[in-house]
């Protein structure tokens, strides 16, 4: 704005008390402040649309060294076991992240050993990785036994979830791979039948 643009100032305001004009000036600073706050939350809350669309469009944020990532790595199973990533590539893998104090998750786990059992013949995989206390999984695995094996994700298993497009770390999540290795589909929240018959088809 220029000086020819300006509010002139009021010549009674010489008469005020320099307390007042403090007062004022402040109060002017103030609603200055507010206004650019607002602007700058507008911004943001913006450019974190941009940034779920994003998230979105690419296929649920997982990156792109994330499935390398996956295979190169190792878990403990239930019994003390080490089991490594790399065994299981080369054929399909759904993948599930799971947790004993998790409902959803439990309710699904029935559905996904009879698929297992379904489609192993067919060169088909399922691994279980738990985010839980390694004794609630054994507890839990005594009183419903899986086909299909199940590892102990522990905190390493929250940020691989994350790694692999589960940004809020919820669960049930399932990941698909591929022969190849490569993510063909993934699910945050309980999976259906359905969703088992369309991702059987994808292979």
């Amino acid at each position: 704005m220029s000086p020819s643009h300006l509010p002139q100032a009021d010549s009674s305001s010489d008469s005020l008390p320099s307390s007042a004009k403090r007062s004022a000036v402040e109060a002017a600073g103030a609603a200055s402040r507010r206004r650019w706050i607002t602007l700058g939350v507008g911004a943001l809350a913006a450019l974190g649309g941009v940034g779920l669309a994003s998230w979105r469009m690419q296929g649920g944020g997982a990156t792109q060294a994330a499935p390398q990532n996956f295979w190169q790595t190792s878990f403990e199973g239930p019994a003390g076991e080490t089991v490594q990533m790399a065994a299981l590539r080369g054929r399909p893998l759904l993948l599930n992240f799971w947790a004993t104090w998790c409902p959803p998750c439990v309710e699904e786990l029935p559905m996904l050993n009879r698929f297992y059992g379904e489609h192993r013949a067919k060169g088909w995989q399922v691994l279980g990785l738990a985010i839980d206390q390694p004794s609630n999984v054994r507890k839990f695995l005594q009183r419903l036994p899986l086909d299909f094996p199940t590892v102990l994700g522990g905190l390493a298993g929250t940020d691989l979830a994350r790694s692999l497009g589960n940004q809020k770390g919820g669960l049930p999540f399932t990941v698909l791979f591929d022969t190849d290795g490569s993510i063909l589909k993934r699910k945050i929240g309980q999976l259906t039948t359905q969703d088992l018959q369309d991702w059987a088809r994808l292979m």
